[in-house]
């Protein structure tokens, strides 16, 4: 192998990302998860008995990077081919080239860059030649495999998740360039040990990223010094990592939901900020607050309903950022209110019940009778009209004839359900007492 720090390429025109991309394991910052002595990755990597496999994770993280140094550890032709702008018929024809090399003893080692992006038909055409050993197949995604890609393929790879690199990462690889011989020989500039760490924390886990701040603040400074000042200058305010249609979406709304859930205000807070300056629609949170109020509040305080519902409404008349307070508003008061589930768990024993007992007839007492047919036929006969009943409780069954009284709805004991529940109590105390004299009178 090329004991090379980085890329020997001597056009210097090539941006930093890929001139300074890691030539060697020892060279990679992060990932000690899969690169430590005890790792099983490396394990396998160093018996090799490294299949076919994925690497999951965020924009920047080194999946590529490792992808290549993998390749040339084990001494395999690498061909990288990316699902954006690939197809079946490009597949073919890398097998087939893949298929000659192995008569002549070279393995192939094909890396499909975005392979989430290829459907479940495209990818089928990696299976026989990944399960004949003619191609060992490495992907990379940024999205859960579990969900974008094939079983029957997830099922012949291993699948590595990375992580996002931390500040401390980025800044020992920024440190790395900057000492290294290519990096003298390209600049004389000089950088802040503060401007290396503000840059570092500003790229958000993404060496690629961090490396474009490098290359572009080297090309401002000259021959001079890259001061924090400077760095800030550029920076201003980097995006945070959020897809609103990937897994980080789903991620952060459910960190927010059981922030909410475990009545941590500050949490909440955060989480709520996090979404919302990633670039997330405001009113989807708005939505997931208003099914947050009734599912995980309910009656133990019913002013939550009211409270998302009007922090949605006053978004939509001010925007961002005035009305994101508003939402901020709703969070903090939903964090901290009494939390009851109690109308959610009736709600889906109610489902589960009427899907169970199929379409029962609804009783006659219980239907309308406006012509005299229907009053023939004994519709509305021996309805109890509440307002004219004693105490307003009427005694017949207002549930489907033959199917028990069941109870779906059981309070809690928070909040404001605490006295509903003794008001339920009440209610069905007395209605009790009034069939047992009903039943008296009929014994008569």
């Amino acid at each position: 192998m090329n004991k090379t720090l980085f890329t020997d390429k001597s056009d210097l025109s090539v941006p930093f990302a890929e001139l300074f991309r890691p030539r060697l394991l020892e060279d990679i910052v992060g990932q000690k998860h899969l690169l430590g002595v005890d790792a099983a990755f490396r394990r396998s990597l160093d018996s090799a008995s490294l299949g076919s496999f994925v690497f999951w994770g965020p924009p920047g993280c080194g999946k590529t990077t490792l992808a290549l140094i993998v390749a040339d550890f084990v001494e395999e032709f690498f061909v990288r081919f990316s699902a954006v702008t690939g197809g079946v018929k490009d597949v073919r024809k890398i097998v087939a080239e893949a298929s000659l090399r192995r008569e002549a003893g070279q393995g192939t080692m094909l890396f499909v860059d975005e392979i989430h992006r290829f459907n479940r038909s495209q990818q089928d055409a990696f299976l026989p030649h990944v399960e004949n050993g003619t191609i060992r197949l490495v992907g990379a995604t940024t999205e859960n495999p579990s969900f974008h890609v094939n079983a029957p393929l997830l099922s012949r790879c291993s699948v590595y998740v990375l992580e996002p690199l931390m500040a401390d990462d980025l800044a020992e690889m920024v440190q790395r360039v900057l000492n290294s011989e290519l990096f003298k020989k390209m600049n004389k500039v000089s950088f802040d040990p503060e401007a290396i760490q503000l840059i570092a924390v500003a790229a958000d886990g993404d060496a690629r990223r961090c490396l474009n701040m490098l290359e572009q603040l080297s090309g401002i400074a000259g021959d001079g010094l890259v001061s924090r000042e400077m760095a800030a200058g550029l920076i201003q305010e980097a995006p945070l990592l959020y897809d609103n249609s990937g897994e980080e979406h789903y991620n952060l709304i459910s960190a927010l939901h059981k922030s909410l859930r475990s009545s941590d205000v500050d949490a909440s807070l955060y989480w709520l900020a996090r979404m919302i300056a990633s670039g997330e629609d405001p009113l989807y949170i708005g939505r997931r607050l208003i099914r947050f109020a009734s599912e995980d509040i309910g009656l133990a305080d019913p002013s939550a309903l009211t409270i998302s519902m009007r922090a949605v409404d006053a978004y939509r008349f001010l925007g961002s950022p005035e009305g994101d307070l508003a939402l901020a508003e709703a969070v903090v008061y939903m964090a901290l209110a009494p939390k009851s589930n109690s109308v959610y768990a009736a709600w889906k024993l109610v489902l589960k019940t009427m899907k169970s007992l199929g379409s029962l007839r609804v009783p006659l007492h219980l239907r309308n009778a406006p012509t005299a047919l229907m009053k023939k036929l004994d519709y509305g006969k021996g309805y109890q009209y509440a307002h004219t009943q004693d105490n307003g409780i009427v005694t017949h069954n207002n549930l489907p004839d033959g199917m028990k009284e069941l109870e779906f709805y059981h309070p809690s004991n928070s909040g404001r359900e605490i006295r509903i529940s003794e008001e339920l109590e009440r209610w069905k105390q007395i209605r009790l007492n009034a069939r047992k004299k009903e039943r008296k009178q009929h014994d008569r």
